[in-house]
């Protein structure tokens, strides 16, 4: 027994100490295991920040330890009071006016506890978050409470589990806070805010006002935020949908071929891939069902591994839980977030992707052999005789703060746990196994045969151990096995078909492609990723469908635009990288924090004043997609050219951009008529390339109109019901123009009239010498002059899509690119593109006649254009063809008979939602004749079944091209054309 005056003397020599936690369910976790459960609660200035006390003994130390804790930053950012109203001052003042660090009234609490509690301590511990931002709340901590005591003893405890332990080895090994880390996260906090402020303060008070938002009882307390984050990744979005806008389908021709043996069935790829010119294919196609005997040339084996993934970080973990369960990023990080606070896993913020050598790696393994599902996986991997265990591989990247994520504590699914829960767990239990196991490993093949000269190659692929794949189900690797070849074998396909497709446009981007665009550019941490994600889609910018894809919303798409047509790529991942990069630097003592905040700010500064200077541009895009309100502003416009003959309201006025480049547009953009007309007849007097559109009740339909082969004519009458909208009637004018007035000549050809002709002054080094740089011309379509000069130069229209992506020339529209319509997401389309019929009244310029005078019709029963040819056998030879190149007829012009490549039956195509007609070219070999049986005059023999490239059974000793049995297809005189 210890004497009275022992005791006595140990509580003399005790140290108080006061530690705060990051969460109070991290307190009350470290506070437990410290004390072994013996301690004693006491209520704070807080409600939910209880005070816990216990004895603990530190080194040698005997410590009294009162634990206590924080609800994330104590303190926030802000400017002083005189510029916090949005309407005290210019935005652009935002980059110099001062800003201080105050604890706000709801956190007063907190801040009154921890200057009590300090107040009596001799020692203050800090077990914030081991990451940059918890060493910045560990410093604001700091500064609360040496307020009061101003002689406390700092300490800084580093753990990354909160179980047993890595808690007692954190208290007994405690270290320095790092001023680096803080300083770092000061300066991230001062440029958003003074970026974040400015830019969201700017584009709020000047587009809110101005539009008709869809946002009803919400519009008036609607903030059109800015975040230097933020819109980077709202810019992915965009960038990733203005791609599938821009997607033009092609149609190609690919051959394949298919073998069945009784050893199995073998499906050969041709090595060309596929090819964009159907004549070529099918030529090719021709040859090879004509000598369909296939060579084996090449046959080779070897054993492959499949490796498993390297250890778990936060970016992963967010990828992977989102494509395995469909979870946002937001909901991971907040499962995870709890995991870790109840100690069944390690902290989920880290960078981390390898183990240090001194982990215990096999302990974690060991448990985790009770779970009934990976259990008994878990005991093979600890068995040597298995020799399923292998150390983990380095992905190579280290927050020299944390491990990997990896299992802490074993369960088979805790009562209160969600599905969520259950599934987060057993992603990091199943992943950390994988990891810590053998590759799997199979055996491939690859055979290559010869067709008539072309070359085909097969793949099968056996596996010999399956070994991490058996536990990490999420993996596949897709076994499949083809019969055995050997070199200099022959044989004859079962089946050999020319088969058509149609490029796709790259799908929207899905959460995990987002986060990974993020992670490559810098955009945010691996923490703060989820809240980016979750501000676009707050803010209304994006949407997320079922499938966790993203699609822009008309005002997220109409912010980006405008930022892009100003030049500043704000939307673009550039500046933000660079700030990040500059941050880290100063965590590494490379940089300070004046420097970069000097230089990051200067920057943006600049970038923001001229953001202010092109503010129509702004106005422009928003107006695109919203409807101005009355009290909006309304752009300047010049003299009236003529009546709209879209709307037929009002009327087309010559109007200067802010570029200084000419247009001609209705006057009701952007105000559109005030109430609705009946259904009109309007004729559509646009350039070919240009875009027009009507609405029928809500759902607006835009027609893209042909660009006729050869040919520059007028767009047909269209019958369309006008609704109470915008007219975006516009011709957009040569981009050489210098300067332009409308005079009061009277077009005599053109109507609706009266068209009043306009004057012009072109840039002399811009537009052909054989034209004057001084022009009076018409715009109403009859003018080919400015066609001409158009065609040389462009138009002065604004490009759509992203900058440089050559999409046209003219307004940018959000349409959907499945239907093509607007006024829905393109993942929430049920609707198909309405599709737009021929133009009957269209005429080329150089219609062909026979001798006779009768016209030469094609296939599609319109009349054929003469061409010239210019190969190097007919140059010089005439022929005709469809002017449209929506059929595939040919004839020469001393020819009596067209000769017809493809058969008229086989021409009955649809049209594609371009509303061009769209050829099918499958080889369909379902009911072709038996090859043994039609060709043995030719020598081939076999039981396979062929057909012609038009998908009919393959007749020999006939040119396919155009049926003439005096000569083959190579021969054809048609050949090259």
């Amino acid at each position: 027994m210890r004497s009275q005056e022992e005791e006595e003397e140990d509580m003399s020599r005790q140290v108080r100490v006061l530690n705060v936690a990051e969460k109070p369910s991290v307190a009350k976790a470290v506070a437990g295991i410290l004390s072994h459960g013996n301690l004693r609660v006491r209520e704070g200035r807080s409600v939910y920040n209880k005070i816990f006390e216990f004895a603990y003994t530190i080194g040698n130390q005997p410590c009294l330890m009162s634990m206590t804790s924080v609800t994330g930053h104590l303190m926030e950012l802000e400017f002083e009071d005189q510029f916090r109203k949005w309407h005290s001052c210019d935005p652009a003042v935002l980059y110099e006016a001062p800003v201080r660090k105050r604890i706000p009234q709801d956190k007063q609490a907190l801040q009154r506890t921890l200057e009590e509690e300090a107040r009596r301590c001799q020692w203050l511990v800090l077990w914030l978050d081991c990451d940059r931002e918890g060493e910045n709340i560990a410093f604001e901590v700091v500064d609360v409470c040496r307020s009061t005591n101003p002689h406390l003893n700092i300490w800084r405890a580093h753990f990354s589990a909160l179980i047993e332990r890595e808690i007692h080895q954190a208290a007994q090994t405690l270290g320095r806070p790092n001023q680096l880390f803080a300083d770092a996260v000061d300066a991230r906090q001062e440029i958003d805010l003074r970026i974040g402020a400015s830019f969201t303060r700017f584009q709020t008070m000047l587009l809110r006002d101005c539009f008709v938002l869809p946002y009803l009882e919400e519009e008036k307390k609607l903030v059109l935020s800015y975040g230097p984050c933020q819109f980077p990744t709202l810019g992915f979005i965009v960038e990733r949908y203005w791609q599938v806008q821009a997607h033009e389908p092609e149609e190609f021709w690919t051959i394949s071929c298919f073998y069945s043996a009784e050893s199995g069935d073998a499906s050969f790829s041709w090595l060309r891939g596929r090819l964009f010119d159907y004549l070529s294919a099918a030529v090719i196609y021709e040859m090879c069902i004509e000598e369909p005997t296939a060579t084996v040339c090449q046959v080779t084996g070897q054993e492959s591994r499949k490796y498993p993934p390297h250890p778990l970080n936060t970016v992963e973990l967010q990828k992977r839980a989102s494509r395995y369960f469909r979870m946002s990023s937001e909901q991971t990080m907040k499962v995870a977030e709890e995991l870790y606070q109840a100690g069944y896993m390690s902290y989920p913020r880290t960078e981390t992707d390898f183990f240090s050598e001194n982990t215990d790696l096999k302990g974690i393994t060991g448990q985790q052999v009770r779970h009934p599902q990976w259990g008994p996986y878990a005991e093979r991997l600890l068995n040597p005789e298995e020799n399923l265990w292998r150390n983990p591989s380095n992905g190579g990247h280290d927050d020299k703060a944390h491990p990997p994520i990896h299992p802490t504590r074993f369960s088979e699914g805790e009562p209160g746990w969600t599905n969520d829960h259950k599934n987060i767990y057993e992603l990091v239990v199943r992943h950390f196994l994988a990891c810590v196991s053998q590759p799997a490993i199979g055996y491939g093949t690859h055979a290559t045969i010869d067709i008539a000269g072309e070359q085909f190659s097969a793949h099968g692929l056996m596996i010999i151990a399956k070994n991490y794949l058996e536990v990490y189900r999420f993996d596949s690797w897709g076994a499949s096995t083809i019969p055995k070849f050997e070199v200099g074998q022959q044989f004859i396909p079962t089946r050999l078909t020319l088969d058509s497709g149609t490029t796709m446009p790259p799908p929207l981007l899905s959460e995990a492609d987002l986060i990974s665009l993020m992670d490559q550019a810098g955009i945010g941490t691996d923490a703060t990723m989820h809240d980016h994600i979750k501000k676009c889609l707050d803010r209304r910018y994006a949407t997320k469908d079922a499938h966790t894809r993203f699609c822009p919303t008309n005002l997220g798409e109409a912010l980006v635009m405008g930022y892009d047509d100003m030049g500043y790529e704000l939307w673009k991942p550039y500046l933000r990288a660079m700030m990040e990069k500059d941050m880290k630097a100063v965590s590494e003592g490379s940089k300070s924090k004046a420097q970069i905040l000097h230089t990051s700010l200067q920057q943006m500064r600049h970038c923001f004043l001229d953001a202010k200077m092109q503010k129509e541009k702004l106005l422009e895009s928003m107006g695109l997609f919203f409807e101005r309100t009355q009290s909006g502003e309304h752009r300047q416009v010049g003299e009236n050219v003529s009546p709209c003959n879209a709307c037929g309201v009002s009327n087309l006025a010559l109007k200067r951009k802010p570029d200084g480049k000419y247009m001609v547009g209705c006057l009701n953009f952007p105000q559109g008529p005030p109430t609705p007309s009946p259904a009109c007849i309007f004729s559509c007097t646009l350039f070919p390339g240009s875009l027009s559109y009507f609405q029928h009740s809500t759902e607006v339909v835009w027609i893209h109109f042909h660009q006729w082969f050869n040919s520059w004519s007028l767009f047909p009458s269209v019958i369309a019901s006008w609704g109470p909208n915008l007219c975006r009637n516009v011709v957009w004018l040569p981009g050489a123009i210098l300067e332009a007035a409308v005079t009061t000549e009277v077009c005599s050809s053109c109507r609706p009239g009266p068209v009043f002709k306009i004057r012009f002054k072109f840039r002399r080094a811009e537009i052909p010498l054989q034209y004057s740089s001084d022009y009076t011309g018409c715009v109403g379509g009859c003018d080919d002059i400015l066609k001409d000069i158009i065609n040389v130069c462009g138009s002065g229209g604004g490009a759509r899509g992203p900058r440089g992506s050559g999409n046209g020339n003219l307004n940018r529209v959000r349409t959907c690119p499945t239907c093509g319509n607007s006024g829905h997401q393109p993942c929430e389309c049920t609707l198909r593109r309405t599709q737009l019929p021929q133009p009957p009244d269209h005429q080329p310029n150089n219609l062909a006649r026979s001798p006779g005078g009768e016209e030469i019709l094609c296939l599609c029963q319109e009349a054929c254009t003469l061409l010239t040819a210019n190969t190097e056998a007919n140059r010089g030879r005439k022929f005709y063809r469809c002017h449209s190149r929506l059929c595939d007829f040919f004839k020469w012009e001393e020819d009596q008979q067209p000769m017809q490549r493809v058969p008229e039956a086989e021409q009955r195509h649809g049209q594609n939602r371009m509303g061009r007609k769209k050829s099918t070219h499958r080889a369909d070999v379902a009911n072709t004749a038996n090859l043994q049986g039609s060709r043995t005059h030719r020598g081939i023999a076999g039981d396979g079944r062929f057909v012609s490239a038009t998908g009919e059974t393959s007749q020999s000793g006939r040119c396919f091209r155009c049926g003439d049995p005096t000569h083959w297809a190579n021969a054809c005189p048609s050949r090259g054309l």
